[in-house]
């Protein structure tokens, strides 16, 4: 007999300032606990890493938000009590967690590092009911690792999810089908997964400001307005349908990639292009240095309420080209971004395989070989005389908002650094070649 499907969805409330304020206690159990004044976890103000990150129940009642300057959320709560993020705490504890959670399911997918979904469908009557369960997990995570969580129950992921942002902290929630009508459409549409700012304006530009109303809309309408892929998903989101398994994240080391956070916010697709076509010039040289191709690339963003989204796409033959990555990566993103405005971009590569073993596309043109042909010539170029010896004319203009290839420190070879090195101390880096055309311009 089949299982009836069952997903729990875990989210560690003000994760960052929960963490930090659990390590602070375990250091000293006299310390003041930071969730119980207005307090949040933040950076640099100078920098762009200075915004909230986490703010404490109490700092809500001044309206501070994640997201937005710490300069602004002091001027709303002057008393504020702000302290610098420390990652390698917030792993550890994410650690602990994921390993907690494994006692009930080997099913598990890490959405963030404070979120995760647990498929329960062939294991809870190992433990009780979903609810009891639920709470019993709960319990738990606030017992022996010292901070909470929220907890929504439901058939599938998207519903869990929906249900655990509902009232906090440290409670369960269920959103089941036949709760759908009464607990999911009443919300805002703003309050749907995976609808950003724009869509949410859009959307009740034509007079939908429910999640119910956009549930009972045709999706033929929202079509033109939202695109036929976006309309459909989100509109099968506000029905309550998503098919998505409970599946583990392909490993770091089974792929390449790279993300960026940017110095401004981005909301038009010619710079959100120009960022993409900067990581693929990192992941798609890191390929052909290591000699393998890939088969899928995915592009992943974060907006500026810090909502994260990604999609993939299976190539058409395996590559290693940065040209055929950057036109994958923008048919993606022009695909499912909405316009919501983005603090970071990342691109990666999986499905990887050894090129030696590679099949050879019979509908290959003279120009993409060309291309290949093209993009190894700057690889031996930037390998010689450095990374900077050679971009691409569009990186040119002085307020680019990435490098040409981005964190290139952090993703290229070591050989080619050396050699980048060497060139800026030479002046190398100054002379900008076109080896296509012999000239002193870029391609």
């Amino acid at each position: 007999m089949a299982q009836s499907p069952l997903v729990f969805h875990i989210d560690v409330n003000s994760a960052f300032l929960s963490w930090e304020s659990v390590c602070r206690l375990a250091e000293d159990p006299e310390a003041l606990d930071l969730r119980t004044i207005p307090s949040a976890v933040g950076g640099d103000a100078a920098s762009r890493h200075g915004i909230v990150l986490a703010k404490s129940t109490p700092a809500k009642k001044y309206g501070i938000t994640t997201g937005e300057p710490l300069v602004q959320a002091l001027r709303k709560c002057p008393g504020l009590c702000v302290v610098p993020s420390r990652f390698d705490v917030y792993i550890h504890y994410s650690t602990l967690l994921m390993n907690l959670l494994s006692d009930y399911t080997p099913d598990i997918e890490k959405f963030s590092i404070d979120e995760a979904f647990l498929d329960m469908s062939s294991t809870i009557h190992l433990f009780g009911d979903p609810w009891t369960t639920a709470n019993q997990i709960r319990e738990r995570i606030c017992r022996e690792l010292g901070f909470t969580v929220n907890i929504g129950i439901a058939p599938n992921k998207l519903l869990a999810k929906m249900a655990s942002d509902f009232r906090k902290p440290d409670m369960c929630h269920t959103l089941f089908p036949d709760e759908i009508p009464e607990k999911m459409w009443p919300l805002p549409i703003r309050e749907l997964f995976f609808v950003g700012r724009s869509a949410q304006n859009k959307l009740e530009g034509i007079g939908i400001h429910t999640i119910g109303q956009l549930a009972a809309c045709n999706v033929e309408l929202l079509k033109p307005i939202l695109g036929e892929k976006y309309a459909i998903q989100i509109h099968d989101y506000a029905c309550g349908i998503d098919p998505s398994p409970v599946a583990e994240r392909e490993p770091i080391n089974k792929g390449y990639g790279n993300s960026t956070t940017l110095s401004r916010d981005v909301d038009d697709l010619d710079t959100a292009f120009t960022v993409l076509l900067s990581l693929c010039e990192t992941v798609g040289a890191r390929l052909r240095a290591d000699h393998v191709i890939c088969d899928c690339v995915c592009v992943e963003i974060k907006d500026w309420d810090f909502h994260v989204q990604s999609h993939q796409t299976t190539l058409n033959s395996p590559t290693d080209s940065t040209t055929v990555l950057y036109e994958n990566a923008c048919r993606l993103l022009k695909e499912f971004w909405d316009r919501t405005p983005l603090r970071l971009i990342g691109v990666r590569a999986t499905k990887i395989s050894d090129d030696e073993f590679s099949q050879i596309s019979l509908f290959e043109s003279e120009q993409s070989k060309k291309m290949k042909e093209m993009e190894k010539a700057v690889d031996q170029i930037r390998s010689k005389f450095g990374t900077d010896i050679i971009k691409r004319a569009s990186f040119l203009k002085k307020d680019s908002i990435v490098d040409h290839a981005a964190s290139k420190q952090k993703h290229l070879s070591h050989s080619a650094l050396k050699e980048d090195e060497k060139g800026t101390e030479g002046g190398g880096s100054g002379k900008v070649r076109d080896y296509k055309k012999g000239g002193n311009e870029t391609y």
